[in-house]
């Protein structure tokens, strides 16, 4: 276990990079130095090679409890320049950091127990899988404390889970289950607690085990697919599909399959 910064802790085996925030007695509440880590974090994934797939979890009792507030209050006799500039900054250090999460070409999954609040939930939907503990509870909070959404949930909840209910989520702030979040397209399934770890632990395995150049390319498709007309979709497909196509794992799931045995793919 490598620490990014204090905030932000990364290990990496077979493949799989575990990125842990890492504020237990704070909830995993957002500051300055977790968004820098976590930035910091995702970016190593990224340029790691041997880094295939990546989970996102929480220390302690939660994934993450949103914003730091205590820290927010503390700006409150400061100037209204100096308010400005500080959120403005830790914003747009946060916004890196689910930058480089989306175009990464791996995928993520994230691992949810306890509260997942504001950021914790634009975390969530920015992961390309997520599992949560049964005892998860979800709520995008920013309407409770009067400010509007950021981490790109703005962007990814509608996709998620429809406009109108997307509405509902970010206007009204209510808490809702992990067993409610799946209904709503938030996570893909929730889990027992104590079963946590270890299915998340499996399913990012299985993942470093596929063709990860063929997710990559997969997950750049769906990203895309919002913002392009169907005939540069279909294209984009054409192209991307003949590039899978001469790669070593196209050739290895091709021969495998014929032969009707497990593929071994390597990313090649």
């Amino acid at each position: 276990m490598v620490a990014v910064n204090e905030s932000v802790l990364l290990d990496v085996e077979d493949g799989v990079a575990t990125v842990t925030l890492n504020r237990p007695d704070a909830l995993n509440a957002l500051d300055l130095p977790m968004a820098e880590g976590l930035a910091g974090a995702m970016a190593r994934c990224e340029e790691d090679a041997a880094i295939r797939a990546v989970v996102l979890r929480g220390a302690g009792g939660a994934f993450m409890a949103g914003g730091d507030l205590k820290t927010f209050a503390a700006l409150f006799g400061e100037p209204r320049g100096s308010q400005r500039a500080f959120f403005e900054r830790l914003i747009q250090q946060v916004h890196q950091g689910i930058l480089i999460m989306r175009r990464m070409p791996k995928p993520i999954v994230a691992a949810v127990h306890g509260p997942a609040a504001g950021f914790g939930v634009s975390l969530v939907l920015a992961c390309d899988l997520a599992v949560a503990a049964e005892d998860a509870v979800f709520t995008l909070a920013y309407s409770l404390i009067g400010a509007s959404p950021d981490g790109g949930s703005t962007f990814h909840l509608p996709r998620a889970v429809g406009t109108k209910r997307a509405m509902e989520i970010a206007l009204l702030g209510d808490r809702f289950s992990a067993a409610e979040a799946v209904r709503a397209g938030l996570v893909n399934r929730a889990v027992p607690a104590a079963a946590l770890a270890s299915e998340t632990q499996a399913l990012a395995r299985r993942l470093a085990a596929g063709p990860t150049l063929a997710y990559g390319r997969t997950k750049a498709l769906i990203n895309a697919s919002f913002e392009r007309p169907i005939e540069q979709q279909l294209q984009a497909e054409v192209e991307s599909f003949a590039a899978c196509a001469l790669t070593r794992d196209f050739a290895e799931g091709v021969a495998a399959f014929l032969g009707k045995r497990k593929p071994e793919f390597r990313g090649e």
